[in-house]
């Protein structure tokens, strides 16, 4: 009877070990990646994820927010890995030691949506300070998000070509919301007003209402995406060899096709640019 109890004692004990083992295991095989709701938004994870956990065996969990909050998590070591679209704050948190090293990635642009009436009058204008311009002038509601993200710092840098100081203005027809870019969306929807917007959100979105893209094309609307390795030196809890697994696929041919072939009703979201590293 003993040697039974005994037994079953020691058996408890090895299932016991064997399991936090194989959760541990699971963790080191997990990566946390912060990155932008237009990530997110458009369904991009939700088409390459799967490749590359299929791939590899390691599971990506994304922490969406805006490019200023994911860049701050890879700054207190929240995050593994950084994918954001501020090229100008990603290369400062490059410089200031709490990234390895930044790569392009893909790229989309921006578009600025408004009501099909129009009433700022800027429907096919190819300057976008121009426009913005005359929704100020106008009066025109706005709706900006507020949020610190890649997509708000670069409105406030259109605002700024348009020679118009949002921040000093504190003017009604201009709204801040502090929220993502769905939030943004269904806002300027509700309130048949303007936003920015980047396209592969926008071509994800729904709730459209009577909002249509109504002005493109400009350079100045370019939107290139980044990526990053959390210094590791930084934060010992930063698992750089899955992290950097993640970013070597999403550079290589394979992830590049795969970000390339995420489409919706035809339409590409991110074009693939990886050759192109600048930093």
């Amino acid at each position: 009877m003993f040697n039974r109890r005994l037994f079953a004692a020691i058996a408890i004990i090895l299932t016991a070990l064997g399991s936090s083992g194989a959760l541990a295991g699971a963790q080191e095989r997990s990566i946390v990646v912060a990155s932008t709701t237009s990530t997110r938004d458009s369904g991009l994870f939700d088409h390459i994820l799967p490749l590359f956990a299929t791939k590899t065996g390691i599971e990506v969990r994304v922490v969406a927010q805006g490019t200023g909050q994911a860049l701050d998590a890879g700054r207190r070591g929240d995050a593994d890995v950084v994918l954001v679209h501020a090229r100008e704050q990603e290369e400062k948190f490059v410089r200031q030691g709490f990234g390895v090293r930044r790569f392009d990635v893909m790229y989309n642009d921006f578009v600025l949506i408004g009501p099909r009436g129009d009433p700022a009058g800027i429907k096919g204008s190819p300057d976008v300070a121009a426009a913005l311009t005359s929704i100020q002038s106008k009066k025109a509601v706005f709706v900006s998000r507020g949020d610190k993200s890649g997509t708000h710092f670069a409105e406030l840098g259109l605002w700024k070509a348009a020679g118009v100081d949002v921040a000093a203005m504190k003017e009604p027809w201009y709204k801040e919301i502090g929220q993502g870019m769905g939030a943004a969306l269904n806002t300027a929807s509700a309130m048949n007003a303007y936003v920015l917007s980047d396209r592969a959100t926008w071509l994800a979105f729904k709730n459209r209402g009577e909002l249509e893209i109504l002005v493109e094309g400009d350079e100045r609307l370019f939107n290139q995406y980044g990526v990053m390795l959390v210094n590791p030196a930084r934060h010992a809890s930063v698992k750089a060899e899955p992290g950097q697994r993640f970013i070597d696929w999403l550079i290589s041919p394979e992830g590049q096709q795969a970000i390339a072939e995420y489409k919706i009703d035809g339409q590409q979201l991110f074009f693939s640019n990886a050759e192109q590293e600048r930093f």
